[in-house]
């Protein structure tokens, strides 16, 4: 019981509990507006080879590399898609993390260590399940960078021939 109550008695360990799943939001923002970017440019690409298919001769060489140019946008695409989900879900349970962390702490005011305690493993099961989304998110990113960079190297090959 000595331990919880010198958790109730100092609030800058509570605001600890409250401020990691904060900064963590926090990022997991700026990572989804940076992919919700990538898939609007992805987005636009595709459109414009779209477009440019549309002008080309079946058969032809550009008509072939403009095709090949067109998958490889639509795996970006669900990468990004993918990329995206994750990073939201982790938005999602960072946020819950921390308000379960408050509500947690809230709890342990009126002396329900039992309660701060389910609230605790709660809290570290989101976070956790979080960062697991954020680290699938940031795999799923690498392999579209990877993906975009490939097919820079080949629209560059097919231009120089």
């Amino acid at each position: 019981m000595m331990e919880y109550a010198s958790v109730a008695a100092d609030p800058f360990s509570i605001l600890t509990v409250v401020v990691a799943p904060a900064v963590l939001t926090n990022a997991s923002s700026v990572l989804a507006l940076g992919t919700n970017n990538r898939l609007a440019r992805v987005a636009d690409r595709t459109h414009a080879v779209t477009a440019q298919l549309a002008k080309l001769e079946p058969g032809s060489r550009d008509h072939q590399v403009s095709t090949a140019g067109l998958a490889a946008l639509q795996t970006r695409a669900q990468l990004l898609l993918r990329a995206l989900r994750c990073f939201y879900l982790g938005l999602g349970l960072f946020a819950s993390s921390a308000l379960i962390s408050i509500a947690g702490s809230i709890v342990m005011y009126y002396s329900r260590p039992w309660v701060f305690q389910i609230a605790a493993g709660i809290g570290v099961a989101c976070g956790a399940s979080a960062v697991i989304a954020l680290v699938c998110g940031c795999v799923l990113m690498i392999r579209e960078t990877q993906l975009a960079v490939k097919g820079l190297a080949y629209e560059a090959g097919s231009l120089a021939r």
